[in-house]
């Protein structure tokens, strides 16, 4: 009887444990955002980190010592070759020139008189009334004061040109600074009282790499030759705000060496300013086109993973399986990378999600709505990054006419 009541036992727990049980559900398919390989002829940009600075920056020093009058122009205006910008106190070589002129007028008195004498004397000594000691004393004395004379004119000179001086003028056209010295300071020659900058073309100085040099060596000959290498591309700018500026340049020179402590030289670039909008100073990046990549396969930069140096994308196949497949990237592009070998055109690339998949797994692959513009974004004018195996393009040919 216990035996048959401890079976009764059993068999209800058993029954009551099964109708315990849920079935197990299978996990959802995951959903991922997918984009194409795009395949197309892509320029390829190298990128330098610049500075502006004028095409002439003139410091504006006094070349005689005063009191300062009068300060003429605006800090940080336009100013025009020749303009007034200071007035020193020119008292004193008004005065200084004024006993110049004096002095010369008395010397030239005396060259008057003693030239009279030595026409005296000349037929006198052919007559014999005069001896000729008589008359080389004469004649010595005429030469005397006329080189006297000439020291009085360059006194003169000298004093209406620091006369002159006493107004401090603009060399060229351009826009000149706030100045450092005030109305009633003591100038003198080593004073700064203000720098000038033209900045209509303004420059860009900007380091290369001296492989980078080298690389080009044969465009820069063939520019020295020809004023322009074959091919040889415009300049970009990009503003300290990440806006281009909207005027192209060009490579203007190139530096006499390499610096020995970071192994670049510096390239200037020339850009037009008409509008003034560039000010020495600035930050700047300049970038340009060294060539182009026919027929590159590209994909979105958050398309490829990076494990431990090896570079994957996720392929989604025509049955929504997914391949994890190791690729060879190539250059940044903007947002988009070069892929050199690993995928073809037209394949889908995961793009979102691709933390929820794995290789041989199947997915709902959508196409992902940012991409779609991704082809003509892609062709755009964008600064390429260096390739993960640390090499960058080799650059533009820089123009190397020397000042």
């Amino acid at each position: 009887m216990k035996k048959q009541l401890v079976y009764i036992v059993i068999a209800v727990t058993a029954l009551l444990g099964m109708s315990c049980r849920k079935p197990v559900a299978s996990a959802p398919t995951p959903t991922v955002l997918v984009t194409e390989v795009i395949q197309k002829d892509v320029p390829i940009y190298s990128e330098w980190v610049g500075t502006t600075l004028g095409f002439v920056d003139a410091q504006i020093h006094p070349r005689v010592q005063g009191y300062l009058l009068k300060q003429v122009y605006q800090d940080g205006h336009a100013v025009k070759a020749g303009e007034l910008l200071f007035q020193i106190d020119d008292r004193d070589y008004k005065a200084a020139l004024d006993q110049a002129e004096g002095t010369l007028a008395e010397q030239e008195a005396n060259l008057r008189k003693n030239k009279q004498d030595l026409d005296r004397y000349r037929p006198l000594l052919a007559q014999g009334v005069v001896s000729r000691e008589e008359f080389d004393h004469v004649d010595q004395a005429t030469r005397a004061t006329a080189a006297q004379v000439e020291a009085a004119k360059a006194a003169v000179e000298t004093a209406r040109l620091n006369l002159e001086w006493t107004q401090v003028k603009s060399p060229i056209d351009g826009i000149a600074g706030f100045a450092p010295v005030q109305v009633g300071d003591l100038v003198t020659p080593s004073t700064l009282l203000t720098s000038v900058s033209q900045v209509n073309p303004i420059k860009v100085n900007f380091p290369i790499s001296e492989q980078e040099y080298l690389q080009a060596s044969d465009r820069i000959k063939e520019h020295q030759a020809t004023g322009r290498a074959k091919g040889e591309p415009d300049l970009q700018l990009i503003l300290g705000d990440g806006s281009v500026y909207k005027y192209s340049g060009r490579f203007y020179r190139v530096d006499r060496e390499v610096n020995i402590q970071t192994g670049t030289i510096e390239v200037q670039g020339l850009f037009p300013n008409p509008d003034a909008v560039l000010r020495p100073g600035q930050y700047a990046k300049v970038r340009a086109a060294n060539k182009t990549q026919l027929g590159a396969l590209m994909v979105p930069q958050r398309a490829v993973q990076e494990t431990q140096g090896q570079y994957q994308v996720a392929v989604v196949g025509a049955d929504n399986t997914v391949t994890m497949r190791t690729v060879k990237p190539g250059d940044r592009v903007g947002d988009m990378w070069i892929i050199t070998d690993g995928v073809k055109p037209g394949e889908r690339v995961i793009t979102e999600g691709l933390q929820k998949v794995k290789d041989g797994m199947t997915v709902v692959a959508q196409a992902n709505p940012a991409d779609v513009s991704a082809p003509s974004s892609a062709s755009s004018p964008l600064p390429v990054s260096q390739n993960p195996g640390g090499q960058s393009s080799p650059p533009a040919a820089p123009d190397v006419r020397h000042q």
